[in-house]
């Protein structure tokens, strides 16, 4: 059988504390990998899936990496060409570091790489949103965007997918524990309020802002101040057993900030090296331990590649 192509796309940090649905990085591991290949089956099928069996449907058009490869054919006027997919999840399922995202991005990397790169990455983009909102009915790109480009990402306007790469300081790492709580993506936006005062706006706003100043300015005592999430954290923290302590251990072994990645259940915490990385990694790490909460600890430089072929 055709080797195909093989893509690994990363996991994600989405909102980054204070960029609700506008904000996220990508990191180093861990991440989903995805096989294309021709067949002399007109059409895109999905062949196999591993690591997340029972979970995720075979059919290409409830399958966020199917929709996003076939929204991408459609568009190419390809959807005939006999296409075989596989997705092989090696990353958390409903871990809050952009699962589905992942898949989604790797599969339209795979596919448009099997055609020879028609369209250029970033291009791919808007695909790759299609094929990630079956996941949870939301059209937004905080996960897509990394996963696929790399960096940090922070998207002005996700209707448009008017996204832009931040600078990122030199050193900086990011820390993450996945407590084995799921948590959808749905039921951790309906627990959401729809209303936010004008209070919390003014400081919300202020911290997204001198968080962008702190990276452009590798000001990394701004970036800690302004990691300070008072809006969707105090609602979404209910739903991880432990977060309070979580972050109070992972501040005090010397974080920069430390917050709920995407939905949940991950917690993650950037710190100035890799050195403090660890040190906040094991301070988390041993909350959920003494809590007889089994968890993986991820610790990743922020990720400047995105979706690479393998």
């Amino acid at each position: 059988m055709n080797a195909g192509i093989k893509v690994f796309a990363p996991a994600t940090v989405a909102n980054v504390a204070v960029g609700f649905d506008i904000l996220g990085f990508a990191l180093e591991k861990p991440g989903d990998e995805i096989i294309a290949r021709f067949s002399d089956t007109p059409g895109l099928k999905i062949t196999k899936i591993t690591g997340a069996e029972g979970k995720l449907p075979l059919d290409v058009h409830k399958n966020t990496a199917g929709v996003a490869a076939l929204k991408l054919l459609e568009y190419l006027g390809e959807e005939q060409r006999g296409i075989e997919m596989e997705i092989h999840k090696k990353m958390p399922f409903g871990s809050g570091l952009g699962s589905s995202a992942a898949s989604a991005a790797g599969a339209v990397m795979a596919v448009n790489e099997l055609l020879r790169r028609p369209l250029d990455k970033r291009a791919l983009l808007p695909f790759a949103v299609l094929g990630e909102q079956v996941a949870d009915g939301a059209y937004h790109a905080d996960n897509v965007a990394p996963s696929l480009i790399g960096g940090m990402i922070l998207i002005r306007s996700n209707e448009t997918l008017d996204v832009h790469r931040l600078p990122v300081p030199a050193g900086i790492h990011a820390t993450v524990v996945y407590p084995h709580v799921e948590i959808l993506t749905k039921d951790a936006r309906d627990v959401l309020s729809n209303t936010v005062s004008l209070k919390q706006c003014i400081h919300q706003t202020g911290n997204m802002a001198g968080l962008v100043v702190g990276l452009y300015q590798s000001d990394l005592e701004l970036i800690g101040r302004s990691l300070n999430d008072v809006i969707i954290e105090p609602q979404r923290a209910l739903l991880i057993p432990h977060f309070h302590e979580v972050k109070e251990r992972a501040l005090k072994a010397g974080a920069l900030g430390c917050s709920i990645s995407g939905a949940g259940p991950s917690i993650f915490a950037l710190s100035a090296n890799s050195r403090v990385a660890e040190e906040v990694g094991q301070a988390m790490k041993r909350v959920f331990d003494r809590a007889g909460i089994r968890n993986d600890l991820f610790i990743s430089p922020i990720n400047q590649e995105g979706a690479v072929k393998l």
